[in-house]
């Protein structure tokens, strides 16, 4: 599956829009890496904790839409963009879409 930020890619023709697809997951901190991220913030530095999460959230987000987008026959999709939004005090939703297509 081929992804961009961008509404073509380069060297390829888009045939087909299959329309928006997207993917999200929320997530929630846990009540011991708030305790370290606490101390991390006295003595600075990177929160590692919340460095992974976040990268394993939007992993997982990018993962459903492109199974979205495989579900409609697509084989890329242009477009692509992430958001963030807090749900609650303790939990954040990754949102990514994008245009799912058919490229050759």
């Amino acid at each position: 599956m081929l992804l961009s930020t961008t509404d073509n890619i380069v060297g390829k023709k888009i045939v087909k829009h299959l329309g928006l697809v997207r993917g999200n997951t929320i997530r929630a901190r846990h009540i011991g890496r708030d305790i370290m991220a606490v101390i991390r913030n006295i003595v600075g530095g990177e929160i590692t904790d919340y460095t992974k999460m976040m990268a394993e959230s939007r992993e997982q987000a990018l993962d459903r839409m492109m199974a979205e987008a495989q579900r409609l026959g697509a084989n890329a999709i242009v477009q692509v963009r992430f958001a963030t939004s807090e749900m609650m005090q303790h939990a954040s939703e990754i949102m990514v879409y994008g245009t799912a297509v058919v490229v050759e």
